[in-house]
């Protein structure tokens, strides 16, 4: 019978134990965040899915430890249990990653038909047009679909725009505002973020395959053993 690969065993509970290291740091840290009075009046309120963050730590938590202890104990068991939960993980992430990509182009349109509720922007509540105007601030434009014309009035100063042709300004009821209307905006910004997620995805996807495969071979070895 052959034995077991000693580079293989070896290999695999290193690479489970930085797997469970990885599941601590995010469970701890999303702990933290989570009873730390100081971190939610700063950082808690950017991170409104903290459980969903606990939750992913405990679980890469729990997939470290069957692999780490199939791998030094050579359990069978351990590491078919190990293997299941990475190929269920591996599958969601393709799948979420199919999913983007083929929803991608209806994005923008999802984002008009719900921005289109919210004009005239004059008309709604003053929280929503401070907010309209925080945003026409950071990414210069102005309005959210058709320009300065959605305040349904005179748009306030953060649609105001210089002569600067870099900023695309046009003249609306005298005054220079930003030609561009905020759904270009966060369609661009949808955009970017969407790639950085779908990148980092595939990072993940390619380190998971490595671990599918160490732990199938270890395995077999196993139980030819």
């Amino acid at each position: 019978m052959a034995g077991v690969s000693g580079c293989m065993k070896y290999s695999m509970f290193f690479f489970n134990f930085l797997f469970w290291l990885c599941g601590c740091f995010i469970l701890g840290v999303s702990i933290w965040l989570r009873v730390s009075k100081d971190a939610q009046h700063t950082v808690q309120a950017d991170i409104p899915d903290i459980y969903l963050m606990i939750a992913i730590g405990a679980i890469i938590m729990g997939l470290g430890f069957f692999g780490c202890c199939g791998a030094i104990r050579e359990s069978r068991c351990l590491l078919l249990l190990f293997f299941i939960g990475l190929l269920l993980i591996f599958t969601l992430l393709v799948t979420a990653g199919i999913l983007g990509v083929v929803y991608r182009s209806k994005a923008e349109g999802m984002l008009t038909d719900t921005l289109q509720e919210y004009i005239p922007i004059e008309s709604q509540p003053a929280v929503f047009k401070t907010d309209i105007e925080k945003l026409q601030t950071q990414g210069k434009c102005c309005g959210l679909i058709n320009g300065a014309q959605d305040w349904g009035g005179v748009p306030p100063a953060s649609c105001n725009c210089s002569d600067d042709p870099a900023l695309g300004c046009m003249l609306y009821n005298g005054t220079n505002v930003y030609k561009q209307p905020c759904l270009q905006y966060l369609t661009d910004m949808m955009t970017e973020h969407a790639g950085i997620i779908l990148g980092v995805a595939f990072g993940l996807a390619v380190v998971m395959l490595f671990g599918l495969g160490f732990s199938m071979s270890l395995y077999c070895q196993i139980g030819r053993k």
